[in-house]
């Protein structure tokens, strides 16, 4: 990703797409095909561009001497014809958004299959679901993994949506009117890189594309946050149902020698938020005065090659997570029967309505029972409720059948057949 958003590729890039558009021009009889011999050898270098920018305060200005030296005359008065900086500008960008892009997808995969081969494995792993970040109803910790699959296959299918409209280019002159390039000159350069022409230009693509590119990254960041945030809070000293990966020789603080901290997921959420800012620029960018001013300019060259670097070793780091990730089922099942079962009131609720009783009055009792339960050193909630000679009479006989976690999660595999992970239901 660094040597994508680096100088010299840029460079790199705005020299392919001159010779691109003087093989145009030849074709079209505009320059003689002799020229470009010598075009096509032309070279650039970011260290003399450096120095000749300093000079000349023209960054295109200062590649275009660089290469016109490597060219020599009369050859190198071909090169820009007709072109204004954009045309090279936003081209360019456009390559480096689908380089970028193709990173991304191989290393966003390799995070969304960890977490499918992890979903499979602990797809019948017993485990407390939780809402408000209380204990609610018995899940497998296969079945949580499997939304972050879900996640991780429809942000994938944002990026590459996003990828698509950002991958325009232009080589259209000053106004994008084409007054000084001629429109085959454009179609020939896009479709050499593989982008599309613009379909109306002004002097720059219009930036809600690039605004579009960035929503997609921060959409990948959210679901990499998601993920990074659940492990957090499952390694918590009060759970400790996951840890992230841990060396041997690794250190949690300097000053308390038991801490093993999620420092690799927290790290992810950090970045998060810092894509989440980018974006914002990014939308900031799309109102400029009239065919253009460079308002975007200076802030695209930080939040761009930034944003996707920062989303791009989020997801190293997840792979690196989940595929390390410890699992400890044991502990999972314990805290499933936090205060002596109260994850399965619902179950006792529902049991006592279908036993002819009131909802409101079943609902009183069950309440009483787990609240009772869940004070300090409470009997546990399936005692209080055999206690309950009322509720026994009506549910006694069912009652091994109301406390079994396994009840209810018979179409839980339904989640994997539908990510195709191999699993079919019954």
């Amino acid at each position: 990703m660094r040597a994508v958003w680096s100088d010299q590729h840029r460079y790199e890039l705005w020299l392919r797409i001159e010779i691109l558009a003087c093989e145009a021009w030849a074709e079209i009889g505009r320059i003689p095909a002799s020229a470009l011999p010598k075009i096509r050898d032309a070279s650039c270098d970011a260290g003399r561009i450096a120095s000749l920018e300093e000079r000349v305060g023209h960054d295109v200005i200062a590649f275009l001497t660089d290469v016109n030296a490597s060219i020599g005359q009369p050859e190198a008065r071909y090169v820009h014809l007709g072109m204004t900086s954009q045309d090279l500008n936003d081209t360019a960008m456009a390559v480096q958004l689908l380089e970028s892009s193709r990173l991304l997808a191989s290393d966003v995969g390799n995070v969304r299959d960890a977490a499918a081969e992890l979903a499979v494995r602990h797809r019948k792993t017993l485990m407390a679901g939780r809402t408000h970040g209380i204990v609610a109803e018995p899940i497998t910790f296969g079945f949580k993994v499997a939304g972050w699959v879900a996640e991780l296959d429809r942000v994938r299918v944002r990026l590459e949506r996003a990828t698509e409209e950002a991958a325009v280019g232009r080589i259209c002159g000053a106004v994008g009117t084409h007054a000084t390039v001629d429109p085959r000159v454009e179609e020939h350069v896009c479709k050499a890189l593989g982008l599309r022409a613009d379909v109306v230009s002004t002097q720059v693509v219009a930036r809600d594309v690039h605004a579009a590119f960035m929503a997609a990254l921060a959409s990948v960041a959210g679901a990499l946050e998601r993920i990074a945030t659940e492990i957090r809070h499952l390694q918590r000293s009060e759970v400790g149902e996951v840890f992230e990966p841990f060396g041997k020789e690794q250190k949690g603080s300097s000053a308390m020698p038991h801490k093993r901290n999620p420092v690799l997921t927290e790290r992810v959420c950090g970045l998060a938020r810092v894509v989440r800012g980018n974006m914002v620029t990014a939308f900031e960018n799309t109102a400029l005065w009239h065919e253009r001013d460079i308002s975007h300019s200076s802030s695209e060259r930080v939040v761009f090659p930034d944003a996707c670097a920062a989303v791009d070793f989020m997801a190293i780091e997840m792979t690196k997570v989940l595929q390390g990730l410890e699992v400890r089922p044991e502990r999972m099942l314990r805290n499933l029967q936090f205060g002596g079962g109260v994850v399965f009131s619902g179950r006792v609720l529902t049991a006592l309505v279908e036993s002819g009783m009131s909802r409101e009055d079943a609902y009183a009792i069950v309440q009483k029972a787990a609240m009772e339960s869940l004070q300090e050193g409470g009997p546990g909630f399936r005692p209080q409720i055999e206690k309950n000679r009322a509720v026994m009479e009506r549910i006694g006989a069912r009652l091994d059948e109301v406390f079994d976690p396994w009840a209810g999660l018979e179409n839980t595999d339904l989640a994997f057949e539908r990510l195709s992970l191999g699993v079919k239901t019954a």
